[in-house]
């Protein structure tokens, strides 16, 4: 088993984990394609001695919004965490460990530890997968009460429907309705996956090749059912020479799109859609690499 495999395992044990530190400890398998293996039990020990600080001071205080306070307080302003706007795209910020010793990042790498100190704190907490910008939601349990949607990016900020419906607006970059979907709970495996995405794209973006096949990796792993990652998985193995992995998952994506094309020879007259054109694409690749492949032989 090779190291990249040994870690999409652990990472899919984590995913499926009903283990309190799942989610951190998940995101240090992730973190692990940068780093190399990260021993978690100091990370999980410092976390945990805050969510003992945190405890002590939400003790003191009642009602879900003012130990939401109290916990913020603790983080933003005592800690100093606070969401990197001048060097978003720092692969750092996306990385828990890095994060800590920082105590800078992106909305989802801070609320990753927030849910985890909040957790360990007593506070009922969950992630919400909000499109372009990754909020914490405590849920209202109390009759009548609301929830609260809390941006860890900005200092642990409350915000009110009219303030999610801005945050949607400036990421879609214009109008937009707001729907429950955009406030969706995101479960251990969704958030792994979003930050696995983040990630990807910003090695990408860096054409960091090797990290970039390394993090897709990880995401067919999470979600086995995800074409498009099996598809990018062949074409990064294919920008890296690694040319019979790159066959291996461009045949399999092709196989698996639904409805299937027909073949390439024999394309319909009238069908110039954007679907078309990247299935006639990838079939080049497909081609191309099969003649490689065979001259392995």
């Amino acid at each position: 088993m090779t190291g990249i495999e040994a870690r999409a395992r652990a990472l899919v044990a984590w995913a499926r984990s009903d283990d309190g530190d799942a989610l951190i400890r998940g995101s240090l398998v992730l973190a692990s394609v940068e780093h190399g293996d990260v021993e978690a039990a100091p990370i999980v020990d410092t976390l945990a001695a805050m969510g003992h600080e945190a405890s002590r001071r939400l003790a003191l205080v009642e009602g879900t919004e003012d130990r939401i306070a109290a916990l913020n307080d603790y983080l933003f302003e005592d800690l100093g965490f606070h969401g990197n706007e001048a060097h978003y795209d720092d692969p750092r910020n996306s990385f828990v460990n890095d994060v800590l010793v920082r105590r800078t990042g992106i909305p989802i790498s801070l609320a990753v530890i927030y849910l985890d100190v909040g957790r360990r704190a007593g506070l009922e907490l969950e992630g919400v997968n909000f499109p372009g910008h990754f909020l914490v939601r405590a849920p209202g349990r109390a009759r009548h009460a609301p929830d609260l949607l809390i941006d860890v990016f900005h200092g642990g900020a409350i915000l009110r429907e009219a303030d999610c419906q801005k945050l949607l607006e400036r990421h879609a970059g214009g109008e937009v309705v707001l729907t429950a979907e955009a406030l969706a709970t995101a479960d251990t495996r969704q958030t792994l996956m979003r930050m696995a995405t983040n990630l990807k794209r910003l090695y990408v973006r860096s054409r960091s090749f090797p990290q970039a096949l390394d993090v897709t990796h990880l995401l067919v792993a999470l979600d086995e059912t995800a074409t498009v990652e099996l598809r990018d998985r062949g074409l990064l193995a294919y920008q890296l020479k690694r040319f019979p992995d790159a066959l291996h998952d461009l045949e399999r994506y092709l196989k698996l799109l639904s409805p299937p094309f027909p073949t390439p020879a024999t394309p319909p007259p009238d069908d110039d859609s954007e679907d078309r054109k990247e299935y006639e694409q990838i079939w080049e690749h497909v081609k191309t690499l099969r003649r490689r492949v065979a001259g392995y032989n």
